[in-house]
């Protein structure tokens, strides 16, 4: 098998087919005047299949993936869904998921919650509606999170914040 390709740098295949049929081709196109660039034929050479490199192809971008979760969120919050419970509940993501969209999309909410981000991995984020769920989560008590919230203290590693209401 041979194919016709440009004389450039992009090397863009213009026909393939059998040697004598394209060199009819290539004579028939410059006598009409179609072709006023230099095309060269080649042997067209297979190429070999890698399995891996399908497979990747082939796999959501997890970039997307996060943009379209985004995007339904923002619907939601449009549709008056102003808690991430509620976000959570309209969209069919967990909680967890939500609550990270929240935070790194930096979406207003009217309620508050807590958040604790740890102290040496800034993506390492977690949220709570209450500081009993967060102290949950953490497994440190609920005093000790509001003290260190007020006091820009550490709990389990993580610094504490209150995110008021928007």
């Amino acid at each position: 098998m041979y194919a016709i390709k440009t004389f450039d740098e992009e090397h863009r295949v213009l026909a393939t087919g059998d040697e004598p049929e394209l060199h009819r081709l290539v004579l028939a196109k410059y006598q009409h005047g179609e072709w006023q660039f230099p095309v060269v034929i080649e042997e067209e050479a297979a190429k070999p299949w890698d399995d891996a490199a399908y497979l990747a192809s082939m796999r959501p971008d997890p970039q997307t993936e996060e943009r379209e979760q985004i995007r339904a969120i923002r619907r939601a919050y449009h549709d008056d869904c102003h808690t991430i419970r509620s976000l959570a509940i309209k969209t069919g993501f967990t909680n967890q998921q939500v609550s990270h969209l929240v935070h790194k999309y930096s979406l207003r909410l009217r309620n508050q919650y807590w958040r604790a981000e740890k102290y040496n991995d800034p993506d390492d984020v977690i949220t709570g509606q209450t500081i009993y769920i967060l102290g949950d989560k953490l497994e440190a008590p609920a005093d000790s999170i509001k003290q260190a919230s007020q006091s820009n203290g550490l709990v389990c590693g993580y610094y504490i914040s209150r995110v008021p209401r928007a």
